[in-house]
């Protein structure tokens, strides 16, 4: 955009300085038709005039197409900006739900480890007891055949203490 700017003043400079040195010929009246009737005036500054005319023509139409692009650009700008925000809270809303997801996940993982823990503890008991119960019945049991045994040798013993 510099560049076009920059040779459009370039352009404009040469024009003048052209018409600043030529003033005497541009100045010089001459005899135009303009269809019906003829008129004198000075042609350079009739071409003159209409180059400055359409000079400043062209300068609208820039200015005009420049901003009607900021307006866009300045739209485009509010609707991104909006389309932002909705995505962050979109984002937003679903590091909540996973973050609600995670809790519940893991207040599951923590009711299913105690229920555990409790079942476990439950059979650690009941295997407790029981193997208490074996212990004890084996403690009968090997008590009975030491009594079976010394009874065995009493009455064994006294027999050959007899013979």
């Amino acid at each position: 955009m510099r560049i076009k700017t920059t040779l459009l003043i370039i352009g404009i400079a040469l024009v003048a300085a052209f018409t600043a040195l030529n003033i005497d010929e541009f100045t010089r009246v001459s005899v135009l038709s303009v269809g019906v009737s003829t008129v004198q005036l000075p042609l350079g500054l009739i071409l003159l005039g209409l180059l400055v005319v359409a000079l400043v023509g062209f300068l609208i139409s820039t200015v005009y197409i420049e901003s009607a692009n900021l307006i866009q650009t300045r739209k485009y700008a509010r609707d991104l900006e909006v389309q932002r925000n909705l995505a962050d809270k979109a984002e937003s809303s679903r590091f909540i739900e996973l973050q609600r997801a995670m809790k519940a996940s893991d207040l599951a993982v923590a009711e299913r480890d105690a229920a555990n823990v409790l079942a476990f503890t439950e059979s650690l008991a009941k295997t407790q007891l029981n193997l208490s119960q074996r212990i004890e019945q084996s403690d009968n049991a090997t008590a009975a055949y030491i009594g079976q045994l010394q009874d065995r040798l009493e009455t064994n013993g006294s027999l050959a203490v007899k013979l």
